[in-house]
């Protein structure tokens, strides 16, 4: 029996007691938790935690060893890899931290190829690519190569093909990384557009701790025509906070308490010790060597 949330439907995203391993070391274990329609989880954790491990399991790029993935209540251990490529298609999205845009193409035909791909005739092709670049802010640049775009217009690029058709799952890995602060911004504000306007379940992972208060902080909502504003808030109450420490979830709550806990794994996180540098040790000028040359050449200083 699958769980049901608040409203009466099934879990979007659920992990139930779920481990795997690499060359028999764990990259994670024990890993539970439920992800209700049009909520947010964030995932954070020191590097090599089990963060991307984590979403690629629940896109089914890996099998667990151990326990159970369901997506929309379908576990993804009983699918075959053409219901699993169809459930890809037509229920999640997927931010990588990497380029993964095809440089050869323009930008049109980037957002395109997922739609291409399942046969929808041009017309409706062209209708949707150009809504979902327009929600992206790249309208004005469909024949642009993808390769000659800046970093921060990649990003969105990549955005703007994995929300091609509006899937209503969407996985993040570290969508902000290597962007500079204003692109960095604009980028989440875009991941809070999907996930308040066209209430798309999200994934996200970050290793960066002032992401996950401005995303529990700020709303998007409708303005006057085609307007759209975000709004600073209390807490949006439908988001929570996991902590991976050493593959098993360390910390799980809401970010008002990820904020206040003193549990280790997460004062680690929020309050790093930085290493004091050693008083006493000793710096060798490195261009020691020199000034004793030239004092050979010319001991009195004198050119």
């Amino acid at each position: 029996m699958v769980d049901k949330a608040e409203n009466g439907s099934e879990m979007t995203v659920e992990f139930r007691d779920v481990g795997i391993s690499f060359d028999g070391d764990p990259a994670l274990q024990g890993i539970g938790f439920q992800v209700p329609p049009g909520d947010m989880l964030c995932i954070t954790g020191d590097s090599q935690s089990g963060k991307s491990v984590l979403l690629r399991l629940a896109i089914g790029f890996l099998k667990p060893d151990e326990g159970e993935v369901l997506i929309e209540g379908q576990s993804l251990g009983e699918m075959t890899e053409d219901q699993l490529l169809a459930l890809r298609r037509e229920s999640m999205g997927m931010v990588f931290q990497g380029n993964a845009l095809f440089t050869g193409q323009t930008v049109f035909e980037n957002a395109a190829y997922r739609l291409t791909d399942r046969g929808w005739p041009d017309e409706r092709v062209e209708s949707e690519v150009l809504r979902v670049l327009t929600f992206v802010g790249l309208q004005e640049d469909l024949t642009k190569q993808a390769e000659d775009l800046s970093g921060g217009m990649k990003r969105r690029l990549e955005f703007a093909r994995a929300l091609i058709g509006w899937p209503p799952i969407m996985f993040f890995d570290e969508p902000t990384s290597g962007l500079d602060p204003i692109n960095a911004r604009q980028m989440l504000d875009l991941i809070i557009r999907a996930r308040d306007l066209h209430r798309i379940t999200s994934l996200f992972v970050t290793k960066s701790m002032q992401e996950i208060p401005y995303l529990a902080t700020h709303c998007a909502r409708a303005g006057k025509g085609e307007e759209v504003l975000i709004d600073s808030v209390d807490a949006v109450s439908s988001m929570r906070v996991i902590v991976l420490d050493k593959g098993r979830i360390a910390f799980a709550g809401t970010p008002r308490e990820f904020q206040e806990s003193n549990l280790p794994a997460v004062r680690h996180l929020l309050h790093p010790i930085i290493q004091e540098p050693h008083q006493h040790a000793e710096c060798r000028d490195p261009w020691k060597h020199l000034h004793d040359r030239h004092k050979d050449i010319d001991p009195e200083g004198i050119g």
